[in-house]
């Protein structure tokens, strides 16, 4: 959370029954089946789904609105109204389908065309524990993450850790 300026925060109001002093919206996108929506038994999700928590951050109360979007192709076009106001956009594919990898670029497109040029955008390849399934290597990705200045990190897929932990 370093590498998020306030800026990117909305401040709330002491008052009013907040208790949190900012809210910061991000939104999770990539392609059906690489473990967007964190548990493996969980179904695909359908639009967006939403999820909240409450962290500290520089003795601040900071709730994450965290936006879990569908990765199938007939919802692309309600997906990318959810990319306004978003302070931070996770793109994420899996490490065994390079299909997955090689459709970063038009999540990518999206993400920059529909998001403020304040907008944090992190590379997340997963599934990294299935490394005897591996398709896309870890140099690879982080060399499309460098050349596209975004934050890089691959996490394991199908555990508690996995993206949930990632912010």
């Amino acid at each position: 959370m370093a590498y998020i300026g306030v800026s990117l925060f909305t401040k709330m109001s002491i008052g009013g029954g907040y208790n949190y002093s900012y809210i910061f919206k991000y939104i999770i996108v990539g392609d059906m089946g690489v473990g967007k929506s964190f548990f493996p038994d969980c179904p695909h999700t359908i639009g967006v789904e939403f999820g909240t928590r409450i962290i500290e951050l520089n003795d601040q109360k900071v709730k994450l609105q965290i936006w879990d979007t569908a990765g199938q192709e007939r919802f692309r076009a309600v997906t990318r109204s959810y990319y306004r106001g978003a302070a931070g956009t996770l793109l994420v594919y899996d490490v065994t389908r390079r299909s997955t990898f090689n459709h970063i670029q038009i999540w990518l497109s999206d993400a920059r065309r529909l998001t403020s040029a304040n907008t944090v955008i992190m590379l997340i390849g997963n599934k990294s524990d299935l490394e005897d399934q591996r398709d896309v290597s870890y140099e690879e990705a982080k060399a499309l993450a460098d050349e596209n200045s975004l934050m890089f990190v691959e996490c394991r897929g199908f555990c508690r850790y996995s993206l949930h932990q990632q912010f």
